[in-house]
């Protein structure tokens, strides 16, 4: 053990504090309890119960983590495109194999279903799967005799420590739209994960030694904004990769930027899905329905108004409202169709904006607070939720709610449902649900949002595109994962290049002896 960390206690994973246990650090390849004495609770949401403390870094643990990251760099930057392409294939392997015993862990800390969590890994995997093709990607580009004897090529080399910090609604997903690339392209990673869900962090870091990643090039560091902030400000870290609300994502451009960081911060988002006369309501209604409550609507990507094109709401309501009538909420272990939110407060903050829409006129058409569930009654539940006529000044409609409420407006035509798209504050996904061809290119080539389904409710792109959007839902140099990400954890060399011709100036002669 190197010197810097050997003042850090080894352990398990899940070491005793008092009667609960203790997720702890990834450093060195190693597991580190802490010292720091700062801790946050881990609660399983279905039993609204805590069942495991967190460590929360001080500054000697986050100098300790982001030290190690920098002294695995040279030797991992150096590595062959063969090993490390090896490397990642096995992780991808083992992934894969264990993928259940991953989806479970994460159920039991943020709530969502198991099945649920099994497509975020399954998500997760896809950029992992691109990461192993990363020799093609990494290529540079060679352009000979650009002037008489000189050629001209590119490449591209990794930036070093990167940091990432992941938010709680996908605490295995969001990490590895960043973490496969740059491990992939030959830079050690800092990962910040949610304080609370913290241990599938900590599970993957063990699985990456298991595939035979060297010690120190993923590192997990436990924390709050203090570890957030030793990220952003430390010399050594050279980029930061963020997912969470707007507020935080624009703290996290501004700071890392004023620090020579290169940024790719996602920020929040209110995605609206346009409904025109003659779609197919039974498939609008289906959507609805997975878009909005899917993953208790805990996502970014969640659909969380409806703008229906007059006449079609009120037949529109009646069939969301009847599917939501046979919706099973409960443990996510026990695959009802929607799990538990992730804490008391979060529950509590989401079911506010219902009193909030019905005071400032909309209708409760169905009232998630107080359902029966399948699970314990200290759970943090709440059911699907449907709002009508929702106020578009209401904040129950400017802000995002982040939880099963899904809102009905209802407008005039195309024209005032696109300009109600465009003139809100995010730009993450969006939605038009047509049989009409023209209406949607119209709709694609006019929408001011960086994602768009057509007859698709959640328009997250596969892999090798990159995910992003637009205006306060996106800041800094980049979106996530594709070619983009490749190309924000890699810098460019550009060499241009002369060597003389030893025929005609001096050098060594090439031909066969004489005999003269």
């Amino acid at each position: 053990m190197s010197h810097a960390t050997e003042n850090l206690p080894v352990a398990d994973p899940f070491v005793e504090q008092g009667d609960l246990p203790v997720v702890g650090h990834w450093i060195d390849g190693t597991l580190h309890a802490s010292r720091s004495g700062r801790t946050a609770p881990v609660f399983d949401p279905a039993i609204g119960r805590q069942t495991k403390v967190v460590a929360l870094a001080d500054e000697s643990e986050i100098e300790t983590a982001i030290s190690s990251a920098a002294r695995a760099f040279p030797a991992w930057a150096k590595t062959s495109m063969t090993k490390r392409q090896s490397v990642v294939f096995r992780f991808r392997e083992l992934l894969n194999e264990r993928k259940h015993e991953l989806a479970e862990l994460i159920t039991s800390e943020h709530g969502k279903v198991v099945s649920d969590a099994l497509g975020e890994v399954q998500r997760g995997l896809e950029v992992v799967e691109l990461a192993t093709g990363f020799p093609h990607i990494l290529k540079g580009d060679y352009s000979e005799n650009v002037s008489t004897g000189i050629d001209v090529y590119s490449t591209k080399q990794p930036l070093g420590v990167v940091g990432i910090v992941s938010p709680f609604n996908f605490p295995a997903m969001v990490p590895m739209w960043f973490f496969p690339i740059a491990i992939a392209a030959g830079n050690s990673v800092v990962l910040k994960p949610s304080e609370k869900d913290p241990s599938a962090s900590i599970w993957m870091a063990e699985l990456w030694k298991e595939a035979g990643l060297p010690d120190g090039v993923f590192t997990v560091l436990q924390g709050d904004k203090l570890a957030v902030d030793g990220l952003l400000t430390h010399p050594e870290v050279q980029s930061i990769s963020f997912v969470g609300s707007t507020p935080i994502a624009k703290y996290i451009y501004e700071t890392a930027a004023k620090h020579g960081k290169r940024v790719q911060a996602l920020g929040g988002a209110k995605n609206h899905m346009l409904v025109l006369p003659d779609a197919d309501l039974d498939l609008v209604a289906d959507q609805a329905i997975n878009s909005g409550f899917g993953s208790a609507g805990e996502r970014c990507m969640a659909i969380s108004v409806v703008l229906a094109v007059e006449p079609v709401a009120d037949e529109l309501i009646e069939k969301i409202t009847e599917r939501i009538g046979r919706l099973r909420v409960g443990d996510g272990r026990r695959e009802p169709d929607m799990g538990p939110l992730v804490t008391a407060q979060h529950r509590d903050k989401v079911a506010s904006y219902i009193d909030v829409a019905a005071e400032d006129g909309a209708t409760v058409v169905v009232d998630g607070r107080g359902i029966d569930v399948d699970g314990a009654a200290d759970g943090f539940w709440l059911g699907p939720t449907l709002l009508d006529r929702v106020p578009t000044t209401s904040r129950a409609y400017t802000e995002e709610i982040f939880g099963p409420v899904l809102s009905i407006v209802r407008v005039d035509g195309f024209e005032e449902g696109v300009e109600l798209i465009n003139s809100g504050a995010f730009g993450n996904g969006t939605a038009i649900f047509t049989n009409d061809g023209g209406a949607a290119r119209r709709f694609q080539n006019e929408i001011q949002v960086g994602m768009i389904g057509v007859n698709v409710p959640i328009p997250v792109p596969v892999a090798y595109f990159s995910f992003g959007g637009w205006k306060d839902s996106l800041f800094g140099d980049s979106k996530a994962y594709g070619i983009q990400g490749f190309d924000f954890f890699t810098r460019q060399k550009a060499i241009t290049s002369r060597w003389l011709d030893p025929a005609t100036h001096g050098g060594i002669n090439l031909g066969f002896p004489k005999n003269d």
